[in-house]
């Protein structure tokens, strides 16, 4: 559980400012993903016999791993912060690292399905994707978009993250003052919600 926005730190630092700072911060990037939300929406709903046949192309275990790599990942990351305020930091260390490592499972899968399609020539301008009709050009050039922009914001997380462990390790996080890392559990909880969108509008199409 996160704490009341009002608590203060150890040295009685009111922390209310950095952590409504960063619900602002994910508000704006709600409103940037949602605009591709959007865009999506209004695409297949021109073209949905088109986005139906181009979603057989995903791979679907593939996704499923993916999907359940950074759920666990949210629970892992929930959890060190959990340890941390108990003041157990050993814990915390490895919940961090586990985060961290989910984190990096997804983006190799994710890297190994982007290879796939492109070994295929299905890529942006691709001679064979130019040569499909424009449901299936839309369908893929959203995916490469929607896709690639999360996992860019995978792999930020994923390096804050780090730090937060490099933190926690030289005591700059403890048991009083642990802001950092829950606002950084914050944004890897919103990266994984906006999976958890991105998953069935690609990979479970009907």
């Amino acid at each position: 559980m996160i704490e009341p926005l009002q608590a203060k730190g150890e040295s009685g630092i009111d922390y209310t400012g950095k952590k409504i700072g960063m619900w602002i911060f994910l508000f704006t990037e709600l409103l940037f993903f949602g605009g591709m939300f959007l865009l999506y929406s209004i695409f297949r709903a021109q073209y949905p016999s088109e986005f139906h046949i181009s979603a057989r192309e995903e791979n679907l275990v593939l996704g499923t791993i993916n999907t359940f790599a950074l759920l666990t990942s949210s629970l892992f990351i929930a959890l060190s912060i959990a340890a941390i305020r108990r003041g157990n930091k050993k814990q915390s260390l490895w919940l961090q690292g586990l985060t961290i490592l989910c984190g990096i499972i997804f983006l190799v899968i994710k890297y190994f399905e982007w290879s796939e399609k492109i070994a295929k020539g299905i890529y942006p301008d691709s001679p064979v994707l130019l040569g499909m009709g424009s449901g299936e050009t839309l369908f893929f050039g959203l995916y490469y978009m929607m896709t690639g922009i999360h996992g860019l914001h995978v792999l930020i997380g994923i390096l804050v993250i780090a730090v937060m462990l490099h933190f926690t390790r030289q005591d700059t996080i403890t048991s009083q003052n642990y802001v950092k890392l829950e606002n950084t559990g914050l944004y890897w909880h919103f990266v994984d919600i906006v999976w958890i969108y991105l998953f069935p509008l690609f990979y479970l199409i009907t």
